[in-house]
C-alpha cells in the first residue's frame, strides 16, 4: 500500500481505486484548501468524510466540514475524528 503525502496523491489514489473525482470537484477542493489553509491531511480527511457521508463528493458539505475544522482548530486525523463524533455525524 502506498502512502499518501499530498492532496494531489490522494486525488489519484482515490482514480486508481476507481473513485474519479470531476475536474470541477478537483478545483473546488484546491480551492477550499487554499480558503482554509487547510493542511493537506486535513483536506484528505475533509474528502474521505465527505464521500463516506454524502455517498458522493458534495462541494457545501465538504468546505463547510473543512472550515469547522479550521475553525476548531483540528489538527490531526484522531482529533477530526473525534470532532464528527461529538457532532454526531458518525457513530
Amino acid at each position: 500500500m502506498r502512502t499518501v503525502q499530498t492532496v494531489e496523491e490522494y486525488l489519484l489514489y482515490l482514480k486508481d481505486k476507481g473513485f474519479y473525482l470531476r475536474e470541477d470537484a478537483q478545483g473546488f477542493i484546491m480551492f477550499g484548501q487554499h480558503y482554509t489553509e487547510a493542511s493537506d491531511d486535513m483536506v484528505m480527511f475533509a474528502i474521505e468524510w465527505t464521500l463516506k457521508v454524502q455517498k458522493e463528493f458534495d462541494g457545501s458539505f465538504f468546505l463547510s466540514l473543512l472550515e469547522s475544522i479550521i475553525l476548531n482548530k483540528i489538527k490531526t486525523k484522531k482529533q477530526a475524528f473525534l470532532f464528527l463524533k461529538e457532532k454526531g455525524m458518525i457513530t
